[in-house]
């Protein structure tokens, strides 16, 4: 969304919610950039708040190497924000890696991670709080550890659609991938095998929407969103 979402997408937003039993959000939610500090809560959480997101991801810009800053862009938040792949030098993890949640019966595992910020390889590691594994290989991890536990699974990424599609192929584990970072319109799910990999683009521009069965996957697509 990149902080511009606006009064009229947020309303069409809530009517499409209406509908759906679970919403998620792929990261790069609020407007302050990679390196900038808010001065006040994102206006984006509480909206997100009020259209009842089951679950959101960590996107570049909700990051930060300062542990203050990084705060600061999270204050206000108040659904679950996960990112699997990241660590404090500690071992520490700020952020949960993984929920379940259920509809309707159905059992669902989600999963997230997100573009390396920071690793270990990179000098600027010193003066970081955090650092980022990297997000194919822990996704496969975390998918292998949710898949017997769960009927659906879901990871969203932020990594860019050319890895979406690579994390497909090397995690046969998992059913969905709701993915962003490269802002790429894909209309309807690609499928990689048994993996359906889904982006919508940026800024509010559209919204995806979808039905997931056991039987026939993931159908559905992108929803145009009116511009005011």
């Amino acid at each position: 969304m990149h902080g511009s979402l606006t009064v009229r997408r947020f309303q069409l937003l809530g009517v499409l919610r209406k509908n759906a039993d679970l919403y998620f959000d792929s990261g790069d939610a609020i407007k302050t950039g990679n390196l900038g500090i808010p001065l006040k809560p994102e206006a984006v959480w509480p909206l997100l708040a009020d259209l009842n997101c089951t679950a959101g991801l960590l996107g570049n810009r909700e990051t930060h190497v300062m542990e203050s800053a990084f705060k600061a862009k999270l204050a206000g938040s108040r659904h679950p924000i996960l990112c699997g792949n990241l660590r404090k030098k500690d071992g520490s993890r700020p952020l949960p890696r993984s929920l379940t949640v259920d509809a309707k019966s159905v059992k669902i595992g989600v999963i997230g991670v997100m573009v390396p910020m920071v690793t270990e390889r990179m000098a600027t590691k010193a003066a970081s709080a955090y650092l980022w594994d990297p997000p194919i290989p822990t996704a496969c991890e975390l998918a292998e550890e949710l898949r017997s536990k769960v009927d659906l699974l879901i990871c969203l990424s932020h990594i860019g659609h050319r890895q979406d599609l690579e994390l497909a192929a090397a995690c046969p584990h998992l059913d969905v991938i709701l993915g962003g970072h490269s802002h790429t319109v894909l209309e309807k799910p690609v499928q990689v095998g048994k993996v359906a990999v889904c982006q919508g683009g940026s800024h509010n521009r559209f919204a995806g929407v979808y039905e997931w069965d056991v039987e026939q996957g993931l159908t559905g697509g992108l929803v145009g969103l009116d511009a005011d």
